[in-house]
């Protein structure tokens, strides 16, 4: 149906408006038809503007009307044409409130169309024929614009309150109204929340109202895209992961959901909408939370939205945050990412502002005391980003005072107030380091009190803040020596260690730092200090999906992952608890072993009281254990531009996975008699690994350094040291690195090696010998070394000459028959009870002449052997055949190439046929229920490089110990292949030629290859190379 007016042409419509328009003019102001004539004067103007967008006819509209509305009501008009004229008028005030081109539009026209409108409310409708629900829409969407508008929080929170109650009217009385007016309410709620102008209690009834309405019409796309938005922005305010998954799940639909029936570029426009909030949103929550799978989510959905936005203005700071994202991943994990796109749209980034513009705004802060509107908070958060990416401020007082105008325009809450702290702190800070003016560190350490310690609020740059409250703290500290002051930077330090809102390394880097300086100054929070980063170190290596990951994550806090377990070691020493400084050295060594060593632990006894959540567990730790051993290929041709590319996948998987075991470890725990389940080990089990004989731990530390000897059945032996051990260590073990490059058969390398073994004795050796005796332990007794930093590279089990009284140089090894462990757990683990043969072992033989001719002998050697023996040599000997045969032999002996891998200590190998690599992690990957003995005959077998961790002791006589072998031979550096002939035959002769009852062969492997190697030192062959040769495990 035609609306009346309408349906005439412009010239018609400007015929009855000058007839019109003279009727009016004739008429004085009393006359009772002037209302009536004016409100058709109004009526024809408006059609004439409906027709011809002409703003002077829609002035004037609402002119005549204004007037007509303002006159005595005749006693002959209706009341319908009273409310017919006051409906046109808030159409009218809508059409200017949001047109262009009016001299006088803004939110007056909005404020009052709402009051026009309530009137119109409050009139009996029904009685005139007039449609109620119609106002109530209107009265909803002008409200809508008044939320979007409005600065008050008072009457934003009044007016939602008011949406609200027509909204749920209009619900049960008129379903054509439902999409429009939830959608305004969704909209105003949304708006409103990212302002901080509601109150929660009133957004969540909203949200909850608007949940209704999308039950109700679950296709109507546009309401639940703002639904979703208003879901999002409550996250954004609570950050509720509750809200965030509903409100992304909503979003991801939408593509698949709009309606066909819209133009192309509504539908594109929606989309992208949609895209920018998932992405938006996705890096806010891992803003927050700091989960890599969290970081991995939100790189994917960035990727997927610079596909699709290329010519969107928000483009450039998503951007940002994707570089951010890829940037962080390189620097924690090792992983790279494409940034090109990045980079280059950082390079031309429109964020960064003049600074020469300081005056002129702090001229209109001066002149105007009104709060900032959004399009000026946006001119300003450009000139706050610039001033903090500035590195030449000095003392400049126009920054400071810009800032500080900022803040008093603000309302509370707003993003304004808690940004502007984070410029004005640093530029205070930087300040008072260039002026050296103590005014400024006052201030700064006021103003970053005051943001950091608002209640219940989350501030998107705490990691600047704390650091840079820390910092200012600590120079106070120094030049007044206030306690006050170091109470407060220890309580900083707690609150940052704690805060999850920070990444886990910077936490482990504060924690580190705050256990370091509460150790130093000997406040009280050094034992919470220390045990807050112990736990944060360990949390830390999970944060890696695979091997080569949590090692590059190691290697990048290698300053601080070294020194803390040593440090907190120490610490317990000093306060007399020497038991807890063995469980510290253990907990906090070899981590990536004991990990893997979790993945694989026997679930035998829990399935005898719980078969089904046995077999969930050993599925669980399969599948992660899959995921830890996986092999990076984390190259541009694996990059998938649109998604989650393979790092991400790995991430998210372990992740989940973690989190299944954690919940499954958990109800282990309740059963009876696990409550201990896969806890650190306790030093009372820890004394097991002393069963055989006495561990010997050097614990080496800048604080104090100690030995530390533990026994099974007696309290653990102190040893102190005297003040130079830390240097002399760091100095023995850098004179062997140095002169080690020479090589075998080197004089200069001799003499190096010699002084080296003689000083060592002199640090370590006498020490712990003369301790020995006063302990009554008797000489060729088994002695374990647990060697911790620098130790790890010197050769304990060689040191001397020892003095005698007859005259022949004996070492270490001649009083006692020596091994290594880089545990205890993992002694413990060798002489768990097995399925161990008493017989005879079978022998695996692994060999390549063709690289390695010299050691033709040595193969001849252990092919005759009196037991049975498998040989894979030269083409027979490929990675499979090894592995393979590794599984059904008790004793293993590998005679090729041992290659390393500076920094890659996964790839470390043995070379077999055809230059085929045996890596490893290939062998890390093994089960080998039957191993019980393995000797490498290859060159640096049981050396970390320089470029790895000593602690983690990862090299491949660590790996072959992890996955079954009790005991191991192995070599610290390059071996003479001459050599190994020699030592072979003595060494099997003299194992295989005892046969005591009940004890396996295995066990007498370090006792066999210390008299073989005593053998090879009597035909004369020079130091370096018999002291090569060193054993592990049991």
């Amino acid at each position: 149906m035609t609306t009346p007016g309408l349906e005439f042409s412009i010239p018609e419509l400007e015929r009855m408006i000058y007839v019109t328009q003279n009727i009016v003019s004739s008429l004085p102001r009393s006359h009772p038809q002037r209302p009536r004539h004016l409100g058709t004067l109004a009526w024809w103007r408006f059609c004439h503007y409906r027709l011809s967008e002409s703003p002077e006819q829609l002035e004037k509209h609402i002119l005549h009307s204004t007037e007509a509305l303002l006159l005595p009501l005749p006693r002959t008009g209706t009341m319908s044409d009273y409310v017919r004229h006051f409906y046109r008028l808030t159409l009218a005030l809508d059409i200017r409130s949001k047109s262009t081109g009016f001299e006088n539009p803004g939110s007056d026209d909005v404020t009052y169309r709402v009051k026009y409108l309530r009137c119109l409310l409050d009139q009996p409708l029904e009685a005139f024929g007039f449609p109620r629900n119609i106002l109530k829409l209107c009265l909803v969407v002008s409200l809508k614009t008044q939320v979007i508008s409005s600065s008050s929080s008072d009457d934003v929170t009044e007016d939602i309150r008011t949406m609200m109650i027509l909204c749920r009217e209009l619900f049960d009385s008129d379903p054509k109204s439902i999409i429009p007016s939830f959608i305004s309410l969704a909209a105003g709620t949304a708006i409103a929340t990212s302002n901080r102008n509601v109150n929660g209690e009133l957004r969540d009834q909203a949200i909850e109202c608007l949940r209704k309405a999308v039950d109700r019409l679950p296709h109507a796309y546009q309401l639940s895209r703002w639904f979703a938005s208003c879901l999002i922005r409550r996250f954004e305010e609570d950050y509720s992961i509750k809200d965030y998954d509903e409100g992304i799940a909503i979003l991801d639909r939408m593509p698949t959901e709009l309606d066909s029936n819209e133009p192309e570029d509504t539908r594109n426009l929606d989309r992208g909408l949609a895209l920018w909030e998932i992405a938006h949103c996705s890096y806010i929550r891992f803003l927050r939370y700091r989960k890599p799978e969290y970081m991995e989510e939100a790189i994917s959905r960035l990727r997927t939205y610079r596909r699709s936005a290329s010519l969107d203005p928000r483009l450039p700071n998503l951007l940002e945050h994707l570089e951010h994202l890829e940037n962080l991943r390189v620097s924690e994990f090792g992983v790279g990412g494409v940034q090109e796109e990045c980079s280059s749209a950082n390079a031309s980034n429109p964020d960064i502002a003049d600074l020469s513009c300081l005056s002129s705004l702090i001229a209109s802060l001066t002149e105007s005391r009104s709060s900032i509107t959004v399009e000026q908070w946006e001119q300003h958060r450009k000139v706050l980003q610039s001033l903090m990416l500035a590195t030449d401020m000095g003392e400049n007082e126009d920054a400071i005072k810009y800032c500080r105008l900022l803040l008093t325009r603000g309302n509370p809450g707003s993003e304004l107030t808690r940004f502007v702290p984070v410029p004005l702190a640093l530029l205070l800070y930087g300040a008072f380091i260039n002026s050296g003016k103590l005014k400024y560190l006052d201030e700064s350490i006021v103003v970053l009190r005051d943001c950091l310690e608002t209640p219940n609020d989350w501030h998107r740059h705490y990691d600047i803040l704390a650091q840079c409250r820390i910092m200012a703290l600590s120079s106070r500290f120094r030049l007044l020596e206030s306690r006050e002051d170091l109470h407060e930077l220890m309580q900083v330090y707690s609150a940052a260690v704690t805060n999850t809102q920070l990444w886990i390394s910077e936490r482990f880097r504060l924690s580190y730092e705050w256990a370091s300086v509460a150790h130093n100054l000997k406040h009280p929070s050094v034992t919470a200090a220390y045990v807050n980063a112990f736990s944060i170190m360990q949390d830390s290596l999970s944060y890696a999906p695979t091997l080569e990951n949590q090692h590059y994550r190691l290697v990048s806090m290698r300053e601080s992952y070294e020194k803390l377990p040593s440090n907190y070691a120490a610490y317990q020493v000093h306060t007399g608890q020497v038991n807890n400084a063995i469980e510290i050295l253990e907990h906090g060594r070899a981590m990536i072993w004991s990990e893997l060593r979790g993945f694989r632990s026997s679930a035998d006894q829990i399935r005898t009281v719980d078969p089904p959540l046995a077999e969930a567990f050993v599925a669980i730790n399969e599948d992660l254990e899959k995921v830890t051993m996986s092999i990076d290929t984390y190259g541009s041709e694996n990059h998938d531009p649109e998604g989650m590319d393979q790092f991400g996948r790995q991430m998210v998987q372990q992740r989940k996975l973690l989190e299944q075991r954690d919940k499954l470890i958990g109800h282990i725990r309740t059963l009876p008699f696990f409550g201990n389940f896969l806890k650190p080990p306790s030093f009372d089990a820890l004394r097991s690994a002393a069963l055989q004989g006495p561990v010997i731990i050097i614990n080496h530390c800048k604080w104090r350094s100690d030995i530390l000897i533990l026994f099974h059945n007696s309290p653990p032996s102190l040893i102190t040291t005297k003040n130079d051990f830390y240097d002399s260590a760091l100095e023995l073990s850098d004179r062997l690195a140095k002169n080690i490059k020479y090589g075998l058969e080197s004089k200069q390398y001799e003499r190096a090696l010699r002084s080296v073994l003689k000083d060592l004795y002199e640090l370590v050796g006498r020490p712990v010998i003369e301790k020995f005796r006063k302990m009554k332990i008797l000489e060729q007794s088994r002695v374990w070394w647990c060697p911790t930093s620098v130790f790890c590279y010197l050769p304990l089990h060689a040191m001397g000459p020892i003095p005698s009284n007859d005259r022949i140089k004996h070492h270490f090894s001649d009083l006692y028959i020596t091994s290594y462990t880089p545990t205890l757990s993992a002694l413990m683990e060798s002489r768990k009870p097995g399925g161990q043969m008493l017989g005879k072992p079978s022998i695996l033989l692994v060999a390549q002449p063709e690289s390695l001719p010299h050691t033709i002998p040595e193969i001849w050697a252990v092919q005759c052997i009196s037991t049975a023996v498998t040989s894979l040599v030269s083409k027979k000997a490929t990675a499979s055949s090894v592995l393979e045969g590794l599984k059904n032999h008790q004793f293993t002996h590998f005679s090729c190439h041992g290659k390393l891998k500076p920094g890659e200590p996964f790839n470390a190998s043995f070379e077999l046929s055809g230059g085929e690599q045996l890596t490893l992690l290939d062998i890390v990957r093994s089960r080998l229920p039957s191993a019980e003995f393995a000797f490498l005959s290859a060159c640096h077998t049981a050396r970390v490089t320089e470029e790895s961790i000593a602690d983690e002791a990862l090299h491949l006589t660590a790996a072959m110990q992890y996955c079954g072998f009790r005991s191991v031979v192995g070599t610290m550096w390059k071996m003479a292949d001459v050599d190994g002939q020699y030592l072979v035959e003595d060494f099997y002769k003299l194992l295989l030629s005892t046969d005591e009852p009940g004890i396996p062969y295995y066990e007498g492997s370090a006792r066999a290859l210390r008299d073989a190697v005593k053998n090879l030192r009597r035909k004369g062959v020079p130091l370096e190379r018999w002291v090569n040769y060193v054993h592990y495990g049991a």
